[in-house]
């Protein structure tokens, strides 16, 4: 259900599961973890989704197990330490769990017809650690506040006006690559050592 495709320096990474929306099990999360692993000497890292929806987060069969797995935070902490640029491709909504996938990378893109939502204040659970502070680093205290408290959800355009994305575009994974295309054209020490920066 994780496809992976490397092309020279570039890994891509697609969530294979749409007739399910994408929703995360368990094994998904682990295989996941290997994959982003696996690709730590790629200059540039893309997740992205099959189908409608990037990620519906959890799978509902599976989500009193995942709801305090630690899964989750150890998927997000491999994307955020990968070396290299990564760019998580929206190719739909982006819920839940998910969300931390996609705040871990240092770059988002997403279709127009995206949506998103987090919505631990309807579920009764918290998120995962480092997802507050990553959204609040992106969007501010109050634009992460009003998804996490407020369970608001939010357009794309609603995304790229409050910093949680940085592109619009038809074909994310299109613009991933145009946007990964500097650094696919450098030294890949240079790209690591300006990674290291931030």
């Amino acid at each position: 259900m994780i496809h992976t495709a490397t092309e020279g320096e570039l890994t891509i990474l697609t969530l294979d599961r749409p007739d399910k929306a994408n929703a995360l099990t368990a094994a998904m999360l682990a295989e996941l973890c290997r994959a982003v692993q696996a690709a730590q000497d790629s200059s540039a890292l893309i997740l992205t989704g099959n189908g409608r929806v990037f990620s519906a987060g959890a799978d509902l069969a599976d989500v009193g197990r995942l709801a305090t797995s630690p899964l989750w935070e150890e998927l997000s902490t491999a994307i955020a330490d990968h070396p290299g640029l990564t760019i998580a491709a929206l190719n739909g909504t982006l819920a839940g769990g998910a969300m931390g996938m996609a705040l871990a990378c240092d770059m988002r893109i997403a279709v127009p017809g995206a949506r998103f939502f987090y919505p631990v204040m309807k579920m009764g659970v918290r998120p995962q650690p480092s997802d507050p502070p990553r959204l609040v680093a992106l969007c501010g205290p109050a634009r992460a506040k009003s998804l996490l408290l407020g369970a608001q959800k939010w357009t794309a355009e609603q995304a790229l006006t409050y910093g949680l994305i940085e592109e619009v575009a038809d074909d994310p994974v299109a613009a991933a690559r145009a946007m990964a295309t500097a650094a696919l054209q450098a030294d890949a020490d240079h790209v690591r050592d300006l990674k290291s920066l931030f």
